[in-house]
C-alpha cells in the first residue's frame, strides 16, 4: 500500500565543487526526504534502471522536454528516480543530455521499499527495483500516483502508459 506522504529516507548524492578541481570535481551530499520535497511542488517518476531501453528511450526524455509545460503548471522540480547509485545517474544523464531533470539517486532502493514499489528483477540480473510510476508531490503529500498496472516481481518488462509525462500534464491541467 502507497503511504499518503512520501517517506523519510536519505539519498546519496554527488554535487559538483569546483573548488576540488582536477577531473572529478565532485563531492558526496546526502538529501533527505525533507530536502527534496519539503515546500515544494514535485513530480517524481521513477523507473526501474538507468540505460534500460524504455527508461531511456521515452521516459526519461518525455520528462525532459516536457519540462518547461511542467513549471508553467507550477512544479517547482521533475524528479527521476531509480534505483541506482549517483555515478551511474550521473553518466546515464550525461548519456541523455539531461539538462532540467534532477536526476536522483535511490541507490539502497530504501525511499522506493518504503514507497512500497520495489520490486525482484533478478531474473533479468537486475536485482532489487523501483516499480515505474509517477507521483505529484505537494510539500512531502502524495496528492496524485499513476503506477503502472500489474505490480509484480521478474515482470518481462513494464510497459510507459500510465507513468509517463503527458499523462501527468493532463492531470496536472485539470486540477
Amino acid at each position: 500500500m502507497t503511504p499518503q506522504t512520501v517517506p523519510d529516507a536519505t539519498f546519496h548524492t554527488r554535487v559538483r565543487n569546483d573548488a576540488l578541481g582536477g577531473p572529478n570535481p565532485f563531492e558526496w551530499k546526502p538529501l533527505t526526504t525533507q530536502d527534496v520535497f519539503g515546500g515544494k511542488r514535485v513530480v517524481l517518476f521513477a523507473l526501474p534502471g538507468a540505460y534500460t531501453p524504455a527508461c531511456s528511450e521515452s521516459h526519461l526524455p518525455g520528462y525532459e522536454s516536457s519540462h518547461d509545460a511542467f513549471r508553467a503548471l507550477g512544479v517547482d522540480q521533475v524528479i527521476c528516480l531509480s534505483v541506482n547509485d549517483a555515478f551511474v545517474m550521473y553518466q546515464w544523464s550525461q548519456s541523455q543530455n539531461i539538462r532540467n531533470v534532477f536526476m536522483l539517486p535511490d541507490g539502497n532502493g530504501e525511499f522506493t521499499r518504503k514507497m512500497g514499489m520495489l520490486v525482484d528483477r533478478s531474473g533479468q540480473g537486475m536485482g532489487m527495483r523501483s516499480w515505474r510510476y509517477s507521483m505529484l508531490v505537494t510539500d512531502r503529500k502524495i496528492d496524485k500516483l499513476f503506477a503502472e498496472p500489474g505490480f509484480q516481481d521478474n515482470p518481462a518488462g513494464v510497459p510507459v502508459k500510465v507513468s509517463d509525462a503527458d499523462t501527468m500534464l493532463a492531470y496536472l491541467r485539470t486540477c
